[in-house]
């Protein structure tokens, strides 16, 4: 009987470690703040304000860009435009983002690309300049920020 509750004390004393550390464990990495705007200048393609949401998990970002401003002058199908978002470091580098998902865009409404995904590391702070290049049905549109995030920058964990 002395071994039993030996071993039921052990049992209890492993299995409160073991829930001590789940519940101490590090969670997901996060960046700050979660959604920025800023203006953009896509030329002849218009310009005006542009929401940038961020998430992250480990090494790896996820930027949707978004703007009732600047709108698609043709009707787009889901998954079809090729977007390349780059975005500039505090140490004067560039980090990538990329990705063909959109969701189905009218004529004359906002763009919306993203997630586009790229990858991060700790501590990393992304900010202006940026440019977001579009390829839709072989036309590029290029759209330039002309000013930083605010909030911002994007500070990756």
């Amino acid at each position: 009987m002395n071994r039993r509750r030996v071993a039921l004390g052990a049992a209890l004393a492993t299995g409160s470690l073991a829930l001590a550390g789940f519940v101490l464990a590090p969670g997901a990495a996060a960046v700050a703040p979660g959604e920025a705007t800023t203006q953009a200048n896509c030329g002849i393609y218009g310009s005006g304000g542009v929401t940038l949401t961020a998430t992250q998990s480990g090494t790896s970002g996820t930027i949707t860009v978004t703007s009732s401003e600047i709108t698609t002058p043709v009707a787009v199908e889901a998954n079809t435009v090729q977007s390349t978002l780059t975005m500039t470091k505090a140490d004067g580098s560039t980090a990538t983002f990329t990705g063909k998902s959109n969701p189905a865009m009218e004529a004359g409404g906002g763009v919306n690309s993203g997630p586009l995904t790229g990858t991060v590391a700790s501590g990393d702070s992304l900010d202006h300049p940026g440019s977001l290049k579009l390829v839709v049905s072989g036309i590029t549109v290029t759209c330039n920020s002309t000013e930083g995030l605010a909030p911002g920058p994007f500070v990756f964990d």
